[in-house]
């Protein structure tokens, strides 16, 4: 995580491998890419049989929660790309290694619940629109004869303000839970991810 971000937290409460910066996106930026975001063809989430509140869209990839893993789906589309690509300036990679977004709308009420992304998918950015949501994580502490519902957690809250992003890297991806509290009003997000196996096409 940069220095002079989340500066009003002691550096070990900070999940290893999350950066996260304000105002990534201006006013202006933000109100166009809701504009966008409200004509697209969103679903209900659907996992085993159970549809969420909240609503997604995927470009470049989609995952499917059938077993059958990755699918090829329609492109990112021009209009996304210019934020891709800033994105991926974010996390210090290629644009071109971002190949999945997904674009979520949060109604009222919806939130998220504790996952960590699929092993499929490598690096996470995560991009706000509209309202905040504070981004919880959490992390099992490994102790000796402590399973399950005794098990203690390490967890940290992450302020994500209308217009930020957060990268989700190292440890923060690879080991640490995280999850959305139910919104109050309407929420888009924008995530971004590269992909660690491309499959067969």
């Amino acid at each position: 995580m940069k220095s002079d971000q989340l500066s009003f937290l002691a550096p070990r409460d900070v999940p290893e491998g999350l950066r996260y910066a304000p105002d990534f996106l201006g006013e202006a930026e933000e109100a166009e890419l809701a504009g966008r975001m409200e004509g697209l063809p969103f679903r209900p989430f659907e996992f085993q049989g159970f549809l969420g509140k909240r609503e997604t869209v995927s470009f470049g990839w989609s995952y499917r929660f059938d077993g059958s893993g990755l699918a090829k789906v329609a492109p990112i589309p021009e209009w996304l790309l210019p934020v891709r690509s800033r994105a991926a300036a974010f996390a210090r990679i290629e644009a071109d290694a971002l190949e999945h977004a997904l674009l979520i709308k949060y109604g009222e009420g919806a939130g998220l619940g504790w996952h960590r992304d699929r092993p499929v998918f490598g690096k996470v950015i995560g991009i706000s629109l509209l309202s905040p949501a504070p981004l919880r994580f959490r992390r099992r502490l490994v102790l000796s004869g402590v399973e399950g519902a005794g098990a203690k957690w390490e967890r940290f809250t992450l302020p994500a303000e209308p217009r930020s992003i957060y990268l989700l890297g190292g440890p923060a991806r690879s080991e640490w839970e995280h999850s959305l509290t139910p919104v109050a009003r309407l929420r888009y997000s924008i995530t971004f991810r590269t992909l660690k196996a491309r499959p067969q096409e």
